[in-house]
């Protein structure tokens, strides 16, 4: 009969003990909330009200028959889709190009992530003087080059364009850091030998950095699409949803269902619409794009 090791059981109970504030941080604050939105989708509940009442997949039925939740799904979708990509090929361009070694490069990274730590809400606030009609910045670079003033949060046609181009300025700075300290891990031997090989630097970034670099990228892939799903404080602060719900997205949708219309029961289904969505997104990258990554050392 095997003896247990009191070492390793002792160093079981510890590493439990030290998990244990942040698994009860994560049971407060996570798993409750989205079971406890799961449970509300299933109920007729208004904010402030203590009778929750049971109305089975009413909820569901109605979001289906619900065309804001659509034209807000779509908003959505189309909102991930531009900023994900373009905000990820920003910051691997950043990335390699600030990877060099030249005069300022320290100065050149803090100022591209410098928009990271400005809060969202200043952004968003100095966002809505740069794109004033009459007095923005860009509406007189605009005017000085010909093009004409737009009217970019106001018009439907170019708000949540306008949202967009936020985001990317703003978090790709974010994904470049990412990128930039897993450029740093990939050995410079490798690209030394293939500049004596005589290979181009178009090859060396395909055939080189492109394969070692796909854990991060793959990872600052996944952080993109979730931060593109969480966009609120943007909608709240510059548009409110409008012009006619054009940049109205899922989670503003839900804070108006929840605090403006105080319908706890539908926006807690479209909350769980919204997890099941981005789980399902997260699974079909992992399925697709994370069965291609190629770890250092691997053979």
């Amino acid at each position: 009969m095997r003896a247990s090791n009191p070492v390793a059981c002792s160093d079981g109970r510890l590493a439990c003990l030290l998990l244990l504030p942040s698994l009860l941080f994560l049971i407060t604050f996570t798993y409750w909330p989205i079971a406890r939105a799961a449970y509300l989708s299933f109920h007729d509940a208004m904010l402030g009200d203590p009778l929750v009442i049971f109305v089975g997949w009413e909820n569901y039925a109605r979001l289906l028959e619900d065309e804001l939740f659509w034209r807000v799904l779509g908003n959505t979708a189309w909102y991930v889709l531009i900023t994900v990509p373009v905000s990820v090929t920003v910051a691997l361009l950043l990335a390699v190009g600030l990877n060099a070694a030249f005069k300022g490069v320290s100065l050149a990274r803090s100022a591209f992530f410098y928009p990271t730590m400005i809060p969202s809400v200043a952004a968003g606030m100095v966002w809505v003087y740069l794109y004033a009609p009459g007095y923005g910045p860009i509406n007189q670079w605009l005017e000085w080059l010909g093009a004409g003033p737009m009217a970019w949060l106001s018009d439907r046609r170019f708000a949540l364009w306008a949202l967009m181009l936020l985001s990317i300025w703003k978090f790709s700075g974010y994904l470049m850091l990412i990128l930039l300290a897993g450029l740093q891990l990939i050995p410079k031997d490798l690209y030394e030998a293939a500049r004596l090989d005589g290979v181009s630097a178009w090859h060396q970034l395909r055939h080189i950095t492109m394969p070692l670099l796909s854990p991060m990228l793959y990872f600052v892939f996944i952080v993109a699409v979730l931060h593109s799903y969480q966009v609120f404080d943007y909608v709240y602060v510059m548009t409110h949803g409008g012009p006619a719900d054009s940049t109205n997205v899922l989670t503003f949708y839900i804070y108006q269902n929840a605090f403006q219309y105080q319908d706890l029961g539908y926006a807690s289904t479209l909350a769980t619409v919204l997890l099941l969505f981005m789980s399902l997104l997260i699974a079909l990258i992992g399925m697709t794009f994370g069965r291609t990554i190629h770890y250092f050392g691997d053979h």
